[in-house]
């Protein structure tokens, strides 16, 4: 098939190369001149992926509607605060009856929305979309590291034709028709992997991070649960698959995040330190609303909250989760 991917860091980068494994046409944009060129002239993006090689005969280009043109597929794979801009800017070069895939995980800040909804919003005349989730960190993905992951839609029969597009014999690929509880397992578990860095940050060893994992989960599973997502999702590999590589990841820049500020770098500078995005820190703002509205409670994302935007230290956010009162390990 002939697929464009949008955005160019490592993630986009990854599904461009592994796209072109599989055997389709593929296309990648970004949207900055620079990073392009050096991108075309180099085949590597030597910051956000070091050793990775791009062939050539993936088309790279900054201009969106070369990307697009004559496109079967797209894939979105821009940082969750670009969806909304960049699929509106998409929506003017849409090719006729392409679908969409959504590879990008968080809830949009203000709106609370998930990004699947976004680009409902913006892509008007497409109704085949799907999301793409489960973990699957960019620089073992683009290595051939065996990596399975989740494709969903409200559509089965899209779902099955993303699996046949994606599948390969590194890179599995399952089906499901819970779009709401695969992206909130995507976007909810970057909170709880700042929480796991966090306990990094403070050195309090594998216990504490396994109970914060565990309890994790619980967490994301009970919120799911209330807005409409069924609970097995998150036992699977977009719930507890993708919390578990986030939490322990080398690669995992939510989890190093965490560990910046479990060693008592404040927000702004941990930020400045990192290469890529964490999304953990724009979705916690959207999911404490969410949790809220549902009268759901939340702990380990109230904490981290509270130490990202109201200055809590982090060693008192875990003597807080620490000190809640006692209560029965199923208590919902």
């Amino acid at each position: 098939m002939k697929i464009c991917v949008l955005g160019a860091g490592s993630w986009g980068i990854a599904l461009s190369l592994h796209l072109k494994r599989a055997g389709h046409s593929v296309s990648l944009w970004g949207h900055s001149p620079d990073k392009i060129k050096a991108l075309r002239d180099r085949h590597e993006n030597s910051i956000q992926l070091p050793g990775v090689l791009l062939p050539a005969e993936v088309e790279v280009t900054d201009d969106l509607g070369q990307a697009l043109g004559g496109r079967e597929g797209v894939v979105f794979a821009v940082p969750s605060h670009a969806l909304r801009e960049t699929s509106q800017r998409a929506f003017g070069h849409w090719p006729t009856e392409a679908w969409a895939v959504c590879a990008t995980k968080g809830l949009e800040e203000d709106t609370h929305l998930r990004m699947s909804e976004v680009l409902k919003q913006n892509l008007k005349n497409n109704n085949l979309i799907a999301v793409l989730s489960g973990p699957s960190h960019a620089e073992e993905v683009s290595r051939k590291m065996p990596t399975t992951v989740v494709a969903a839609s409200d559509h089965p029969a899209f779902s099955m034709t993303v699996q046949s597009v994606f599948h390969s014999d590194y890179f599995r690929v399952y089906t499901s028709t819970d779009v709401l509880g695969v992206e909130l397992g995507g976007a909810l578990k970057n909170i709880i992997a700042i929480a796991a860095g966090i306990s990094d940050g403070l050195g309090l060893g594998d216990n504490t991070k396994a109970a914060l994992v565990t309890r994790g989960l619980h967490e994301i599973t009970r919120l799911g649960v209330a807005l409409g997502a069924q609970a097995p999702t998150f036992a699977g590999l977009a719930g507890m698959g993708d919390l578990i590589v986030t939490c322990t990841s080398q690669h995992s820049r939510n989890r190093l995040l965490g560990e910046k500020l479990g060693k008592g770098i404040a927000l702004p500078e941990a930020l400045k330190e990192m290469v890529m995005v964490a999304e953990g820190v724009k979705t916690s703002h959207a999911a404490i609303e969410m949790a809220r509205k549902v009268k759901v409670d939340v702990p380990i994302t109230e904490e981290v909250y509270k130490v990202l935007f109201e200055g809590k230290k982090a060693k008192e956010a875990m003597l807080s989760l620490l000190g809640r009162s006692a209560k029965p390990e199923q208590d919902i």
